[in-house]
């Protein structure tokens, strides 16, 4: 499990592209029959991958002594969305089917979780967001019919999409966790613009469903002084509290939000007027 410090605003403006690269983006999420975790010290959150293909992946004794636990989720719950082909999850005895964009909140205290594909010509690519929990609340999975949806934006804008709200209250009770998913349209390529911060949570943008050769221009920083991190498919932004997190892409694509911190109300963000950018 790779580890990520905090890094503070005033240190954020000092740092070059390759620092940017290194503290803020996650370059690899999926690697054949395994899991990959990263943990950042910004609210305690684990982003990270499982993609089982011939073999059932689950977290070990390793992963769990790096946060001082005996089994993974001791003191945390988790989430994760598929990407990928059909996944199958146990979860101490009780069994889940995920179809690719569908998700499954797992609650704190669980203690034997494993994953596999169902076809390994079609791996399941199961991406994971986990933060620190005080209580356990009931394992649950989401479909995309469940999410609560939203659509946003204007075509004139090239920012027409519709987010999908899996683990939220009103559909999935957690801790802290907060996690969905937006999907562009067609023809659209900028993901929260205007733009917004929230000083009580950070979020972390997972960026997919891009062809090879299409990046996304991530921005970060506060408003008044903001930079870019160039991101491909299957990547992710760690966005502390203290900064913006927008992009636009050369093509369409569609992204997983997830949030951590003190407040789970979705609209709960200080809005960044256009003319306050720079």
């Amino acid at each position: 499990m790779e580890i990520r410090q905090s890094i503070h605003s005033a240190h954020f403006k000092m740092l070059d592209t390759a620092g940017m690269r290194r503290e803020f983006l996650i370059e690899r999420l999926f690697a054949a029959d395994r899991i990959a975790l990263t943990y950042s010290h910004v609210d305690r959150i684990i982003v990270g991958g499982a993609m089982p293909v011939r073999e059932l992946v689950a977290f070990d004794a390793t992963l769990a002594k790096q946060i001082g636990a005996v089994n993974f989720l001791d003191r945390r719950e988790l989430g994760l969305i598929n990407i990928g082909g059909p996944a199958r999850i146990d979860v101490d005895g009780e069994r889940f089917e995920l179809a690719t964009r569908e998700a499954l909140y797992i609650g704190a205290g669980a203690k034997d979780i494993r994953f596999q594909s169902l076809d390994p010509t079609d791996p399941a690519k199961l991406y994971l967001n986990s933060a620190p929990a005080h209580c356990t609340y009931p394992n649950r999975k989401i479909t995309l019919e469940q999410a609560s949806p939203a659509s946003l934006g204007d075509v004139a804008t090239s920012n027409r999409r519709t987010i999908y709200k899996f683990i939220v209250p009103g559909v999935v009770q957690s801790c802290q966790l907060t996690m969905g998913m937006t999907v562009l349209e067609p023809g659209s390529v900028w993901n929260t613009m205007p733009c917004h911060t929230h000083e009580r949570r950070m979020e972390v943008y997972f960026y997919f469903a891009m062809p090879p050769e299409a990046v996304v221009f991530h921005l970060l920083g506060q408003p008044d002084e903001t930079r870019h991190v160039v991101v491909r498919n299957e990547q992710a932004v760690i966005a502390p509290s203290w900064s913006i997190h927008s992009g636009v892409g050369s093509h369409s694509y569609t992204f997983i939000w997830g949030m951590v911190g003190d407040n789970q109300t979705f609209d709960d963000m200080d809005h960044v007027a256009m003319t306050d950018l720079s």
